[in-house]
């Protein structure tokens, strides 16, 4: 072809001008043009999948290296090539374009039916060869037994629009519904009901976050509409039944079992596995193991510049053993292209019809892993003493950061608890460094001691345990493994104790309340004189929560259960700085405190 008759062409098939936007095959003015080809070069839009199908069919048979254009007649210099033009241009290029985000790949399935960034095509050619990168790069693949993968691959029966339940990923102690919206290999697309595209997430076909239709019932428990529910909560009941009404549901046959993971970390630095990428999870890319730290490692993409990279489990379901892909019928991301063209043979060529909004662009490059993330864990079987509800409380908390993470478990208390205001008000009490937390909008300086490292966060937990009367074992650094003993040692409280702490909410006449009708709620079973400081503190905050800003004054005057006894009303004021009003409230309760302890 020569260089005039490609230039026609170009302007019948080619990229439309700035004035008009044409399909690239027709070449008619439609609006909008829904279907986009992104090629290695550039981008090809078309007006209708007849349209994309016919360029397709031309594009398979020869597409020009340098432009893309469907290469046509028998007398190009080089079948590559749609002109000699072209072929001088492309040998000249000193060096490939810097890294194009990751196009996402996706199997000719059943499209789904609504307009969701799932409706994508797929078709590759020159399927990556692990063997020839291995060699080539003088590495080895992590071997079989390093991944918590079934050796013996299921088989997915799902079908797009099934209806099953599964774990909220932004919540994981709820359970929820969700919709199949598209298939990948052993993958499922899945999208919570009551929620929109943008948190779309993927699980395994024998992942243990999925479960048939009713599973949640059986087990106790109750489905929950997902964070970020797009209507009023109270509708919750009435949207679930629309949305089970005549669904289709996912049947018990076709879920796996999730298979065994090994017991401790067997991987190493430098070996090479297959891992999605966690910032486009469509995708699953090559990568290597950058570094280890117990139980974690960290994955690395190979050739790719960016924040991309993660720490994650050993026994995470998000990364697969070098072959996982083609064995699986999962398109893989080949290696990137950092530095010159010399990885280009591993590329292959992948033709995709995607959803550009969905790729996340890559970041600048970072000199060293980033800490893995510290987890704590919740012991559900503990006590969360008077303000927490423990069964609002998720099972971990994460963040690589001590600090930030001691500010996570804050949050994530004061969303279970029912006074957060008498939380805050014994946070802010304590000795210890000054944090900046913002809850329900509103900004709060709360204290806990110093933390430097993650094992700090050990005093942190003591510092709540005797702040908010929550077992001492409510958090810890390693996973539960069984009963509190602790917990298991105190007796319920008494049916008098409950009645009397349910008078005492519903009386309004403090004159008439004694102290065995007031809300107190105390770990300590020995007599009031005998308390300590923090039950003191306790005692106080319990009876009236605007007294908890006092706390720090108790503890630095050291005011236990024989002193507060013998407090009265000159002492809180010329010794403690308390107003007249504070101090006359307290001395009320050490009124009636005295008055218990002498009968």
């Amino acid at each position: 072809m020569s260089s005039t008759s490609s230039t026609s062409v170009t302007k019948l098939r080619g990229r439309p001008s700035k004035k008009t936007v044409s399909c690239t095959w027709c070449n008619e003015g439609k609006l909008p043009l829904k279907y986009v080809l992104p090629t290695t070069n550039g981008k090809k839009e078309f007006c209708s999948e007849t349209c994309l199908s016919e360029f397709r069919k031309a594009y398979v048979k020869g597409a020009c290296l340098n432009c893309d254009n469907v290469i046509r007649g028998n007398s190009n210099p080089n079948k590559d090539y749609c002109s000699v033009y072209c072929m001088n241009k492309h040998q000249k290029r000193a060096e490939v374009t810097s890294r194009v985000v990751p196009v996402l790949p996706q199997p000719i399935v059943n499209p789904p039916t609504d307009t969701s960034p799932a409706t994508f095509q797929y078709e590759t050619y020159l399927p990556f060869d692990w063997d020839e990168y291995l060699r080539e790069t003088k590495s080895i693949a992590a071997p079989y037994e390093c991944f918590k993968q079934a050796v013996t691959f299921p088989q997915n029966e799902f079908k797009i629009g099934m209806k099953l339940e599964a774990l909220d990923p932004r919540n994981v102690t709820s359970t929820c519904i969700a919709t199949v919206v598209y298939i990948q290999g052993l993958r499922l697309r899945l999208r919570l009901d009551g929620s929109d595209n943008k948190n779309d997430f993927w699980r395994l076909v024998d992942s243990s976050e999925i479960h048939t239709i009713g599973y949640c019932e059986k087990s106790g428990g109750m489905l929950q509409p997902p964070l970020g529910f797009r209507m009023n909560a109270s509708s919750w009941p009435m949207f679930l039944l629309k949305t089970l009404n005549g669904a289709e549901m996912a049947p018990s046959k076709i879920f796996q079992r999730e298979p065994p993971g090994p017991r401790t970390n067997l991987f190493q630095i430098g070996q090479k596995l297959e891992a999605v990428d966690k910032k486009n999870p469509q995708l699953i890319c090559c990568a290597t193991v950058g570094n280890i730290k117990q139980d974690q490692i960290y994955v690395t993409f190979d050739g790719w510049r960016g924040a991309f990279d993660y720490w994650c489990r050993y026994d995470s379901r998000d990364i697969f053993p070098c072959g996982w892909c083609a064995k699986t019928g999962h398109p893989l991301q080949p290696p990137g292209q950092k530095n010159a063209a010399g990885n280009n043979r591993f590329k292959g060529r992948t033709l995709t019809v995607v959803n550009t909004s969905d790729i996340q662009s890559p970041e600048a490059d970072t000199s060293a892993p980033p800490p893995p993330p510290i987890t704590v864990y919740v012991y559900k079987t503990c006590t969360g003493g008077p303000l927490v509800d423990v069964t609002q409380l998720p099972a971990t908390i994460e963040d690589p950061s001590p600090v930030e993470l001691a500010k996570k478990i804050v949050l994530e208390l004061l969303s279970a608890s029912s006074k957060p205001e008498t939380m805050l008000a014994r946070l802010g009490a304590l000795r210890g460094e000054e944090m900046v937390i913002t809850h329900d909008g509103n900004t709060y300086t709360i204290k806990l001691p110093a933390l430097q490292k993650a094992s700090d966060l050990e005093n942190t937990f003591s510092a709540l345990a005797a702040s908010l009367g929550c077992c001492q074992q409510l958090f810890h650094m390693e996973p539960n493994r069984g009963e509190c003993a602790i917990c298991d040692m105190r007796p319920p409280p008494t049916k008098r104790k409950a009645a009397a702490e349910q008078e005492a909410a519903t009386s309004t006449t403090p004159a008439d309340t004694s102290l065995s009708d007031t809300s107190i709620s105390t770990p300590c079973k020995t007599p009031t004189p005998e308390w300590g400081i923090e039950e003191v503190i306790q005692f106080i905050e319990s009876a009236d929560p605007c007294l908890g800003v006092h706390a720090d004054l108790f503890r630095k005057h050291e005011i236990d259960g024989k002193a507060l006894l013998l407090l009265n009303s000159d002492m809180m004021m010329k010794y403690m700085g308390l107003k007249l009003g504070p101090a006359l409230k307290i001395l009320n309760l050490v009124q009636r405190l005295t008055i218990t302890s002498l009968k």
